[in-house]
């Protein structure tokens, strides 16, 4: 199942759009999640620790996030890169074919690489995943933003 991430709030503004309380979606275009986030129900369990999104070979991908590249490697048989954003959050894509090396700073907007081939969807895509204190969480908590309860 493809959802395209589009709420509409109140105030008029769109869930996925860009503001300086949201990430940038790591592709280009409407922000669309083919696999949603499943949080295990402990850490060893299985769970689908990040979101996946439409991509194809050789797509760009840029930072979703200002920060420092902290890893770039294979993790078991994908291209994978991790950028740390500040003291307690990173977040991964995979998989991503990258120039850049450990240390080296992206801005927000910034390219990371382009989507390599491999990887655990059925079709060809990317996967986000984004960790606060070592712990996994929703990309979409930083993606959307939170959400707004509105009175009756």
């Amino acid at each position: 199942m493809t959802v395209t991430l589009g709420i509409v709030h109140a105030a008029g503004t769109t869930a996925g759009a860009v503001g300086p309380d949201r990430w940038l979606s790591p592709l280009a275009g409407q922000l669309v999640a083919s696999g949603p986030y499943l949080a295990p129900p402990t850490p060893y369990s299985s769970g689908h620790r990040g979101i996946d999104l439409p991509a194809v070979p050789g797509a760009a991908v840029r930072a979703p996030e200002g920060g420092t590249v902290s890893f770039v490697g294979s993790v078991v048989d994908r291209d994978t890169i991790t950028v740390r954003v500040n003291a307690t959050t990173v977040y991964s894509v995979e998989p991503v074919s990258s120039p850049l090396s450990v240390g080296s700073t992206v801005p927000r907007g910034g390219s990371l690489g382009t989507i390599a081939s491999g990887g655990h969807c059925e079709r060809e895509c990317a996967h986000l995943g984004v960790r606060v204190n070592e712990e996994y969480v929703s990309p979409l908590r930083f993606l959307l933003g939170a959400p707004v309860l509105l009175p009756w």
